[in-house]
């Protein structure tokens, strides 16, 4: 999301010939943003759509398959994720109801709205709900065999999301390896990753890891900012960021499975603005330089150590604040952009980008801001 605010369309106005546009099609790569609606006030899709068009944002994770806003990106070119959430995992086994399930959700919009995924769950088997956890496969499987019958596998992938509470070892990278407790469901689920050429998605904060041992974590190595780093004894590479760490953990813990060949992608990331006062590092600073240093080193274009040749693939977390989320005060504050389309904090914004702001407006906006951030890049 930080990379949300790189304009390709301001960059253009404000430079012409001067940039090459290659850092900006990194970012359409490798940066994508999940959109959240657990909110009361939150903009219309058709808003929300020359919002994201205006930050040349053309990926989007949705944690269900609204038709409200599958309608109002039609031929936006906007890529999405669509969600079957857990609620809904046992009727997927079926695969009647699984078929009728895409042929609700996703035929419809394919000739207008590229859907390339669809993932089956959400952090499943980091709750305490064991049918879900033994229904997790087999509803993935069922789902991917329904694509195949309406001859949609070629176009739209299947995956689930998890917590990189997962793992039962992170550190060094190198020795990552997944909960013993989760072995039994997670070795036949990468097995089918293995077999249908689908990325392994995670879930990974730092800010958490930050929030539970601020003495013990340091800040400058979460938020991407020099620091001496972390060396691997066993491979001798050195990691200057846990994010960057956290997926080589997930490589080798797949690794240790027997596997080689399936992609990890980042399915959500992000840095809360504001927390409660037990929640330590969630400030508006904090956010604005995770984010910020997240978009520098997408537009870099950079693998992990482990995997220096495989631009990482991220979906920030969150488009929006959404002030109906409950827990901490955290949860309600990973957004971006306010619901009005004022950004929450500057990470480049100049000029407040309302929603309802004349588009002449924006497009001065965005071309002041577009100066900066191409200032802001050029000095990385």
């Amino acid at each position: 999301m930080a990379v949300a605010i790189f304009s390709r369309f301001g960059c253009c106005l404000a430079l012409g010939v001067l940039f090459s546009g290659q850092i900006l099609q990194t970012l359409g790569v490798g940066i994508g943003i999940n959109y959240g609606q657990i909110a009361n006030n939150l903009p219309s899709p058709t808003s929300v759509v020359k919002l994201l068009q205006s930050i040349n944002i053309s990926r989007v994770k949705l944690y269900d398959a609204d038709p409200k806003v599958l309608t109002a990106f039609s031929n936006s070119g906007v890529d999405f994720i669509i969600a079957i959430g857990n609620e809904n995992i046992l009727n997927m086994t079926d695969p009647t109801k699984a078929q009728e399930w895409l042929k609700q959700n996703v035929q419809p919009y394919l000739h207008q709205t590229q859907i390339t995924c669809v993932t089956v769950g959400n952090e499943v088997l980091t709750t305490s709900d064991t049918v879900l956890m033994e229904n997790l496969l087999p509803a993935m499987q069922s789902v991917y065999q329904a694509l195949v019958a309406l001859g949609l596998d070629k176009q739209v992938n299947i995956s689930s999301a998890h917590s990189v509470a997962i793992l039962e070892n992170s550190y060094p990278p190198s020795s990552g390896s997944f909960r013993q407790d989760l072995a039994e469901y997670i070795h036949p689920l990468v097995n089918f990753h293995s077999e249908i050429n689908s990325p392994f998605l995670i879930n990974a904060y730092p800010f958490f890891a930050y929030k539970g041992n601020p003495d013990g974590v340091s800040l400058e190595y979460v938020l991407f900012q020099d620091n001496p780093g972390v060396t691997d004894p066993n491979t001798n590479l050195t990691y200057d960021n846990m994010l960057y760490a956290q997926i080589d953990s997930v490589y080798a813990a797949i690794k240790a499975m027997g596997h080689t060949d399936i992609d990890v992608a980042i399915s959500e990331t992000g840095w809360p603005s504001k927390g409660d006062p037990d929640e330590t590092g969630a400030t508006l600073e904090n956010a604005a330089k995770y984010n910020r240093n997240l978009l520098r080193r997408i537009a870099m274009n950079q693998g992990t150590p482990m995997k220096p040749t495989v631009p990482i693939n991220v979906h920030v977390f969150a488009l929006f604040n959404e002030d109906l989320k409950p827990g901490a005060t955290s949860e309600r504050n990973y957004g971006l952009f306010y619901p009005d389309g004022t950004p929450v904090y500057d990470i480049g914004f100049q000029d407040h980008l309302l929603l309802s702001s004349p588009s002449s407006a924006k497009l001065m906006a965005w071309s002041r801001f577009s100066i900066l951030i191409f200032a802001m890049v050029m000095m990385i």
